[in-house]
């Protein structure tokens, strides 16, 4: 039996070599179309939230369930009585200065991720990261006050109903001034969809960090 897959595979390998070579389609041709078509010179952003821009809205829809997910699923068990983490100064200070850095980036990526590498998603994940870096050196009471009293969770579900609304009007044709290549407002609805999918990313980030904090602890 062994020879007959050493035949089989042999034949495979001689018809994966005599299949033709189908000429590629130039890059560049399409990166051009992209950059032309949008306004905006991130082709990437483009891609995510033009012409796929089906698949980003469902991307933000799952998102938005995995954190109702973790919540529902973590809400049964018993909430952990002391939850341990840093309390050395230098650990704090470190956290702290890479929080800043961390949130800075986030809202330079949300506001001209459609200029340069960058956009929505990635500055949500910067700004989850400084997050994360204030939670692991300050108490969980603390961080939690703070979300309730800015209405984070209120603030994260109307960033995603937004975002469902701007996205459905751009799919059905209502197109927005595309603006001046190369500044903060070409694009047309752009980005306003990379800012609205930055907040609901740092929202529903900070949200998952105190439900696992509460529940599973730091340490």
């Amino acid at each position: 039996m062994i020879w007959l897959y050493g035949v089989a595979a042999l034949l495979l390998l001689l018809k994966i070599l005599t299949i033709p070579t189908i000429p590629a389609i130039p890059a560049i041709g399409i990166v051009e179309t992209l950059v032309t078509e949008s306004a905006i010179p991130n082709a990437v952003t483009a891609i995510i939230l033009r012409n796929r821009l089906y698949d980003t809205i469902f991307e933000v829809v799952v998102f938005t369930l995995a954190i109702m997910g973790a919540q529902y699923l973590l809400s049964n068990e018993k909430p952990l009585g002391h939850v341990s983490r840093f309390n050395d100064q230098p650990s704090i200070v470190l956290a702290r200065f890479g929080a800043t850095i961390c949130s800075l980036v986030c809202i330079e990526l949300a506001l001209r991720g459609h200029l340069s590498p960058g956009g929505g998603f990635a500055a949500g994940v910067a700004g989850g990261t400084a997050i994360g870096l204030v939670a692991i050196t300050s108490a969980p009471e603390w961080l939690e006050h703070i979300y309730r009293r800015f209405h984070a969770a209120t603030w994260e579900k109307i960033s995603v109903i937004v975002f469902i609304v701007c996205g459905a009007s751009l799919l059905m044709g209502v197109a927005l001034p595309a603006g001046r290549f190369g500044t903060l407002l070409s694009g047309g609805w752009i980005p306003w969809l990379n800012i609205l999918i930055a907040l609901k990313v740092a929202l529903g980030s900070w949200a998952a960090v105190l439900t696992f904090i509460r529940y599973r602890g730091l340490l």
